[in-house]
């Protein structure tokens, strides 16, 4: 399967160049940065710290998607909407691992799965959308007198805040429990916030020198408090997950999929 790297020069991009050097059935067919970028014209093995492998890192994402059967985005927000866009008029399948979206722009990616496969999901480590199903599975059984934490850590770097795992196992714990996670969310608290309204779901965030990834979903009562976690020690396992999930893509029809239906959760 030909696919196509778009953001090949960031930390992200180059992790998904150097998973395609080595995995059977995959190869890099694009790599693509924006107009601009510094890493333009570099062979993308080699800024990825590989051998050379004849990938140069071009400025035209729409050549890149067109010489590809999918595309691997990890970009921001607005270039991946902008990416959405060629992928669907070029016929070629999508996968998102960008956060952050806006209404427009998740229009846009909604837009595109109208006419090709796109898989998108906040997080594409296998272990975190297992922790997806369970923490699901957890709110489900237990009585609304647990009250709900999620705790995510992630490097200094990190723009979007929660991050997108933590705002999807969100919506995992609202969905066990039958309620649109916009109803009973708090993202932040400050001053005299007065006592947690029952049924809230909380969020905690952290930002701080490398750390890959850390979310704790906590289910507190008076007399215990469980938790379910994962923490992510490399950026390798989203990009394994990315070019899985891109392999999964082949045949499929027209829709939007995520890391579930990946794994048959």
């Amino acid at each position: 399967m030909k696919i196509a790297v778009v953001g090949a020069g960031g930390r992200m991009g180059r992790m998904l160049v150097r998973e395609l050097g080595r995995r059977a059935g995959a190869e890099l067919a694009a790599a693509c940065e924006g107009p601009g970028s510094s890493w333009a014209g570099r062979d993308s093995g080699e800024l990825a710290g590989l051998e050379p492998n004849g990938v140069k890192i071009g400025t035209d994402a729409g050549a890149a998607i067109g010489a590809a059967d999918a595309l691997i985005d990890f970009t921001v927000p607005a270039a991946t909407a902008a990416h959405a866009a060629l992928a669907a008029e070029r016929g070629r399948a999508m996968v998102i691992g960008t956060t952050g979206l806006d209404a427009a722009q998740t229009a846009a990616v909604h837009a595109a799965a109208k006419r090709v496969p796109v898989l998108w999901a906040a997080n594409m480590a296998l272990g975190v959308n297992v922790l997806l199903a369970l923490v699901e599975k957890t709110a489900a059984m237990l009585a609304a007198d647990y009250d709900i934490e999620v705790l995510e850590m992630h490097h200094r770097h990190k723009i979007d805040a929660p991050s997108g795992t933590a705002l999807a196992l969100g919506r995992a714990a609202a969905a066990g429990r039958g309620v649109a996670l916009e109803k009973v969310w708090r993202k932040t608290r400050d001053g005299h916030t007065g006592a947690r309204p029952s049924g809230e779901i909380g969020f905690a965030t952290l930002r701080g020198g490398e750390e890959v990834g850390v979310h704790t979903v906590m289910f507190a009562a008076a007399g215990e408090r469980l938790e379910l976690g994962h923490r992510s020690f490399s950026r390798e396992t989203y990009a394994a997950g990315a070019v899985t999930a891109a392999l999964w893509l082949r045949g499929k029809p027209a829709g939007l999929y995520g890391m579930k239906d990946v794994l048959g959760l």
